[in-house]
Formats: structure tokens, sequence, C-alpha cells
């Protein structure tokens, strides 16, 4: 296998330099900012797009308002870090891509991870030799960084690229590379993380069970997918989450003393790249300051509501677009509003489109039902849900036992109405099938008809001891929403099924949870 090859099948990332952003160099000395503006890089904003959506206006003079921060891994092996990646130096890549978006208030955050192999459209960006490029569609997520194909990767292309897809404003942009995630695992003394088993392949060596991982343990562990969980680019997002709120949790319990942050935000600049409003280390201490009250159980992880498209993923609607409505209008998860100070003040918002009824073309769609179990009603069971929703045309086809993840294929011609059946089924794989002319639904082992729940067999064990996170205020719960229970979008709680089934409360067990299924 190629160097190339095993670098597009490995996460790069560096994940836990919002700990550091968040909690790491608040209180330092004056001499301290000046040894570390020496160490900080920052990319050049004139490759920001000009169009932008609008910053948030301060609900009263002197309000706080909220920040949205693109924290992003790279994998280049520029500068020394082929020696943690592995293979040659190369175009540089992020394979890892987190929005924290912190409220008004300031004392609740929401991270949402988007998947690297999300199909997107990357608007016009700039190259390094300062042509624009055309927008194209149906990108790869991650292709936004290489454009230009710098070495240290074009960071003011994926932000044009996030601000195009979620109508935010993202206010800062972080770059950390390999040596940044082993330095600070290796500042802190070492990281609690959960490996779900024994992993000895691609040169990467870890042992099963909750230990302390720092250095090149860390970042292999971070960008590991193969022979590591479920093997997903999802499963590795989900340790990212975790590896992440561990992180943070370290760094407070060892508390604000310069014995602590001055190793810690040394070995963080020296691999930092930012964008020029925070190119500097005093500039990283007011934004730090700003956020420093926000406690581990008020920062809830999401992953962008998704579902398979063959090879790649698309978001699913309308989840993922209520998901970016209610971070632009600074509302939690379940659509309250801490107003700027922590309290919920309004109603919740509904999710656009879920009980909206079906266009003619879509309840007319030619819809099969298979059962992929072999279990009694369970094909009747989804039909039901479908006409639930409004589908017309549902017809029951024969058993096909032994499908374990339940499939939507698809003619592309049908798309519109095939998306509002993928909505019902979170999690299902949508296959597009040219020239068939109907949806086919395969409902695999992982369905649970309405009004049942998750088995043992099926649900993430918990650890022995542990007890469940507590989310924050209007965030979602910790554990996985059932499957098939919420014919109209919404989990209890009021928060859409798309997202509530991909959410992780920062304060969760580290080995809870850690893959998709």
């Amino acid at each position: 296998m190629s160097s190339s090859t095993r670098r597009r099948r490995y996460l790069r990332t560096a994940i836990g330099l919002a700990a550091v952003l968040v909690l790491s160099v608040a209180g330092a000395g004056a001499w301290f900012y000046h040894r570390l503006d020496s160490n900080i890089t920052t990319f050049d904003a004139g490759g920001v797009a000009t169009e932008r959506p609008p910053a948030p206006v301060p609900v009263s003079p002197g309000a706080s308002v909220p920040v949205n921060v693109l924290l992003l891994g790279s994998d280049t092996r520029d500068d020394g870090n082929n020696a943690l990646g592995g293979g040659d130096e190369g175009v540089g890549h992020s394979d890892t891509a987190i929005v924290l978006h912190i409220y008004a208030d300031h004392k609740h955050a929401v991270g949402v991870s988007i998947p690297r192999d999300t199909l997107v459209t990357v608007p016009s960006c700039r190259r390094p030799n300062g042509t624009w490029t055309t927008p194209r569609n149906d990108q790869m997520f991650n292709s936004a960084f290489t454009v230009g194909e710098d070495p240290k990767g074009n960071p003011a292309c994926t932000q044009n690229t996030v601000e195009k897809l979620t109508g935010l404003r993202i206010d800062h942009t972080v770059v950390v590379d390999f040596k940044g995630a082993a330095a600070m695992a290796d500042a802190v003394g070492g990281v609690d993380a959960c490996v779900p088993n024994d992993v000895d392949q691609y040169g990467i060596h870890l042992k099963k069970g909750l230990q302390k991982l720092s250095g090149q343990s860390a970042v292999d562990y971070l960008r590991a997918r193969h022979g590591i969980g479920d093997s997903s680019d999802i499963g590795r997002m989900k340790r990212q989450q975790a590896f992440l709120s561990s992180m943070i949790k370290k760094v407070q319990g060892q508390g604000f003393s310069l014995p602590t942050l001055l190793p810690l935000a040394d070995a963080a600049t020296k691999s930092l790249t930012v964008d020029e409003g925070l190119g500097t280390a005093m500039k990283l201490v007011d934004f730090a300051r700003s956020v420093q009250d926000i406690k581990l159980s008020d920062v809830t992880f999401v992953t962008a509501p998704w579902r398979f498209a063959g090879e790649r993923v698309r978001l699913v609607q309308p989840d993922a677009d209520t998901l970016w409505k209610l971070l632009r209008e600074d509302r939690t998860l379940d659509g309250q509003s801490t107003a700027g100070t922590g309290q919920v003040t309004s109603s919740p918002a509904t999710t656009p489109g879920a009980d909206a009824p079906l266009t003619p073309d879509q309840a007319a769609v030619p819809i099969t039902v298979v059962n992929g179990v072999g279990t009694p009603g369970l094909a009747g069971s989804g039909g039901e849900a479908l006409k639930g929703r409004g589908f017309l045309n549902v017809t029951l086809g024969a058993n096909e036992p032994g499908h374990q993840a339940t499939r939507v294929a698809y003619d592309p011609a049908l798309k519109a109405g095939a998306d509002q059946v993928v909505a019902l089924f979170p999690g299902a794989k949508a296959i597009e099938e040219p020239g068939s002319g109907a949806v086919t639904v395969t409902l695999g082992a992982d369905y649970r008809p309405s009004g049942t729940r998750i088995d043992s067999a099926t649900s993430p064990s918990p650890v022995p001891g542990s007890t469940p996170g507590t989310a924050p205020t209007g965030a979602a719960s910790t554990g996985t929403a059932p499957t098939g229970t919420a014919p109209t979008g919404t989990a209890p709680g009021g928060i859409p099924t798309g997202i509530a089934e991909n959410t992780r409360n920062a304060d969760t067990d580290p080995c809870a949870n850690l893959t998709f299924g």
C-alpha cells in the first residue's frame, strides 16, 4: 500500500485544541504572551469569501454574542510531521472538522463534527497563486482543504465551505497538526481514552481498554479507522469527541496554575495555524477568558445527521438544516434559547418540514418494503410508518433474511421522495439504483418498529460502576434514540431524531457509545 493511499485511509486529526483555547492560556503573565507570540502561525485572510453570512447582533448594547470556531486537524507531513503520521510529505488534508458553537451566555457550547466524506458544494476558493476556483458541486467535504495543493492545506477554503453549508458565520478557524496532538496530550500527562479492541495493523499498536494515551499513541488512536471499533469514519469521530472531552476534563482538573498552563499552551501554539483574529497570544487569552466558565457538563457534541450515499455520505434532511438553523438562532438542540443568561425563555422550535405534507410527486413515489430479517410483521410495520407519513403507493415485497443494516435503494429521478423515506429510517444506507423507477426499503436487524425500544443486544454496553452523564439545559440525552420510534422525525424532548441519535455529552463515560450503531 502506498503512503498516499494510507494517508487517505487514516483520519488525520489533532483533536484537543478546543481544550487549549478554552482553558489553557487564561491567567498567564505578560512574559508568557511574548514567548507564545513567536509560536503562532496565521493564514492569509485574503482567501476568506467576501460574501459571508451576517455577524450576530447583540440583543442589547454591551451584551455578549455567540461565537463559532472551526477546529480542523491537518495531516500535513510538512515541518517534521511525517515522523508521527508516517509516509512522505505531500498535500495537506483535513479529515477532521468540528464547528464549535459557543452560545451567547458563554456558559454552554455545542461541537458539531462534519463527516469528511460528506458531499457538499465547495464554493469559489483562492489558490496560493492568487487565482480563484469555480464552485464545484457534490465534492467530498475534506477536498476543500486541498484546493491549491499546499502542503499546509487551505483553511480559508474549508471555512468558506462550512459557511456555505451551514449559513453560520465562522468567527475563528484553528488548524492543528500531528505534532500538536501529540504534544498537548504529553503536556497534560496523558489523556484517558477507551480502545474498543486490540489494534495491531497499519503500524498502529493499541491495547483494548481504558488507558492513558499520549504522544504517538494518542495520534494513532485518533487517526486510526481500520481494525478499531466499527472501522468507520463515523466511529472515529465518536472517539475524537470522547478524547476531546477527556482532555478538557483533565485540564479543568489540573486547574489554571502556571506549571499546568506553560507546557500546554507552549505545545499548542507551536502547532497552531489560526486566522488573524487569533493571531497573537493576547488575542488567544482574551478569547479563552471569555469562555473559561463553560463546564464539561454544559458541552455537547453532535455528528451532523448523516446517511450513506454509496461510498460517500449525505446529510439527512430536514434534520441537518434544522441543526444549522438552531445554531444560527443561538438555540439549544431542543429549540430553547439561553437568552444570554443560561435560562430557558422560549418554547421549543419545530423541525421545518418534519410534519409538512408531502408534495403530490413525493406521496406518489412507488415504494416496496422488504423484510430483511424474517421477523414476522416487520415489513408491515415499516409500511405503516411510511403510510403514516403520507406515502400512498406502498407495497410489501418478499422476505430477504440476512440483512443487518437497513438500506434504501432509489432511482435518482425519485430523490426528493427518497430523501423523505430515508428520514423515517435514521442510519439507513441510501443507495442509488438508476433506472429502477422505484424506492425499495430493506429493513435490517437495526430497525425497530414504532413503539419498541432497542434491546440490550444492540444497545451500547455501560461501563461497570459508571453513571449516565447529565445533559446541559436543552441538550440531548446521551443514549441512542430508538430507531423508527418517531415517524414525525422528533425524539422525546422535541429534538429531531437525526440530531438526538448523533449526540454525545462531554461528561459521558469515555467508553460509552463509541460507534454509530
